[in-house]
């Protein structure tokens, strides 16, 4: 068995899943962080502007890509795609006035703003959810499952930037990183967690390219333990390392476990596809 033999036909919609999860996790990390008011405001600057561009991104790939009623046999529910899409645009469209407000120093009508496109990006999960959610167990553990996945990539890549900032500017103080770095640990042990019940649950079978039983695939081995076991240990060091200020070795290991965190997010998502089991 290859990767391509995963459900290569899916893969616009692994990268749209990727994509969304990114843009809206990102924006309820930084939205939380800049609430909690220890932040400098050229990371949040950065971070909000960054988070624009994906925006783009996730509604482009979202407009361009074809929802049928299956791809490579897993089923879809195609009715729920253009609310999707709206959410999206919406997300897309409310981080362009979070943008600019932090830009201008407006901190608390920036909250506002950052708020509101975080609500549109919720609602576009739990869209996006709903397309997915048909073979599966339910929509509940779908929804848990994207939610979760969100703010995994979103605290690990707003972590690795924030990271970036001690490099720059040594004397900040370690809280942020400590509280980001903590709370990307906390994540990624529910998203372990779900896991459990995403494999014992039963869930509907369907004609897939790949017929191996999940836990007789070895990519699903590969996502455990280089998506989620692996970054995990590097979250625990980083978060160790933050607490001593060794901010250089903190961010050098999110950088690490950012790149395993999105290559897992990519494999789990090629899973579900394969094996209607949220990962």
């Amino acid at each position: 068995m290859t990767l391509r033999a995963m459900s290569a036909e899916a893969l616009p919609l692994t990268l749209l899943i990727l994509l969304a999860e990114l843009t809206a996790g990102s924006l309820w990390v930084l939205v939380l962080a800049q609430a909690r008011g220890y932040l400098t405001p050229s990371y949040v600057k950065f971070g909000a502007w960054s988070i624009f561009v994906m925006a783009a991104l996730a509604f482009w790939v979202a407009a361009k890509s074809h929802v049928g009623d299956k791809v490579d046999g897993y089923p879809l529910d195609p009715s729920y795609m253009p609310a999707a899409r709206v959410a999206l645009v919406l997300m897309f469209a409310l981080s362009l006035p979070y943008a600019l407000l932090v830009t201008r120093g407006a901190r608390l009508t920036g909250l506002a703003a950052g708020v509101a496109a975080s609500l549109a990006g919720l609602v576009a999960i739990g869209l996006l959810s709903q397309v997915f959610s048909l073979p599966t167990w339910g929509y509940p553990l779908t929804l848990l499952s994207l939610v979760i996945g969100a703010l995994v990539v979103g605290a690990v890549s707003m972590g690795m930037v924030l990271g970036h900032w001690y490099l720059v500017t040594p004397r900040l103080p370690e809280q942020p990183l400590r509280e980001m770095t903590g709370f990307l640990l906390v994540v990624m042990v529910v998203q372990a967690l779900l896991i459990i019940p995403a494999v014992a649950l039963p869930r509907e079978t369907f004609a897939s390219s790949v017929d191996t039983p999940i836990l007789e695939n070895p990519f699903f081995w590969m996502r455990v333990g280089g998506g989620l076991a692996f970054p995990m240990l590097l979250a625990w060091m980083a978060y160790d390392s933050s607490g001593v200020r060794a901010m250089q070795s903190a961010t050098g290991l999110l950088y690490i476990a950012m790149a395993l965190v999105l290559s897992g997010e990519v494999l789990g998502k090629g899973l579900l596809f394969v094996s209607a089991v949220p990962n």
